[in-house]
């Protein structure tokens, strides 16, 4: 099974994305085809002093940017490193799509390029977060931003398989972003979602505040993407407040550094927690074959761990069963 990972998409491209690519072939055994400008791509190999064992190259023309029109990946930009991978990925030449490139973009091409799941109405990016029991996953993080309900029972249905078959959660318990516990909370589209999550086979925990779900009250959270994204970058944004809040407590005397000395275990094993180097990326779940968007800024770890991410996804045949699970949900 061959992986192809967008050389030149990501603020560190493409020196990041070449050494996570020969860490994923010596760690785990990955076979990758790496698309960009096959000159620099070679040039760089060499500069890098990095092995090509295991890893092809596969000629690009330029790079979709964050301000081009995304539908162009299916046209004029199709010959650029994310088009070529995406035309890989189609032809069947690759199992599984790895890039740090435009979100927009990515989403564009997984959907009309490679292609959706029968029955799926839109695909969702699904960013795979800390609580303080474990990693939970979000749907959506902000591929959608106007949903509908029987698109939230989608995500539902995608996450909970994702989350089964991805990261061994048995029976993982379902949730629905809202405004309060009560079931009559939220909008228009929230009780609706509801409702259709309450009737299915889902282990559908209902409503879900946000300061709930970072602390463990469900393993798939569903929203729609506009809400689904600020509470995502909430999150974040709290996250890094925390560790310069930290950062700057330890500093502050020669008290506070030798209580560093004592807690910095705790607080290692807490920022390895909320990196997301650790996970790779968010898996865009819905399209027929697996989709994995890297953070913008991904270093060599992000890049190896993604393109784990899309290994695994892609072994454990978990679209087949999001198929299976749909189809039936359609049928009854």
């Amino acid at each position: 099974m061959k992986i192809a990972v967008d050389g030149f998409g990501g603020d560190k491209a493409p020196d990041e994305a070449l050494k996570g690519c020969v860490w994923a072939v010596k760690e785990f055994g990955a076979k990758i085809v790496v698309t960009g400008d096959e000159k620099t791509l070679k040039s760089r190999f060499s500069k890098l002093g990095l092995s090509r064992e295991n890893i092809e190259i596969a000629h690009a023309d330029g790079v979709i940017e964050i301000g081009d029109d995304p539908l162009e990946i299916r046209t004029v930009k199709a010959n650029t490193s994310m088009g070529v991978a995406f035309g890989l990925v189609r032809k069947g030449e690759a199992e599984a799509f790895v890039s740090a490139g435009s979100t927009a973009a990515l989403m564009v091409g997984g959907s009309m390029v490679i292609g959706r799941i029968k029955g799926v109405k839109r695909p969702a990016l699904a960013p795979i977060m800390p609580s303080v029991t474990g990693n939970y996953i979000l749907l959506d993080g902000g591929a959608n931003v106007e949903c509908r309900p029987e698109m939230i029972l989608q995500f539902g249905i995608m996450g909970g398989v994702y989350a089964e078959k991805i990261m061994g959660i048995e029976r993982p318990r379902v949730g629905l972003l809202n405004v309060g516990a009560e079931e009559e909370k939220g909008r228009e589209l929230e009780r609706g979602a509801y409702a259709l999550l309450k009737a299915s086979s889902l282990n559908f925990i209902g409503n879900a505040e946000a300061r709930d779900v970072p602390l463990g009250v469900c393993d798939v959270i569903v929203s729609d993407g506009f809400t689904g994204n600020i509470y995502l970058k909430t999150v974040e944004g709290m996250g890094a407040f925390m560790k310069k809040s930290l950062k700057d407590l330890f500093g502050k005397n020669a008290a506070t550094k030798a209580g560093y000395l004592l807690a910095k275990g705790g607080v290692r094993d807490m920022a390895a927690k909320t990196d997301y180097r650790e996970i790779g990326g968010s898996p865009l779940l819905g399209t027929v074959k697996p989709v994995i968007k890297a953070h913008g800024s991904s270093d060599a770890k992000a890049f190896k761990n993604a393109i784990k991410q899309a290994k695994e996804f892609s072994d454990a045949r978990a679209i087949n069963l999001m198929e299976k699970s749909l189809g039936a949900k359609e049928r009854s």
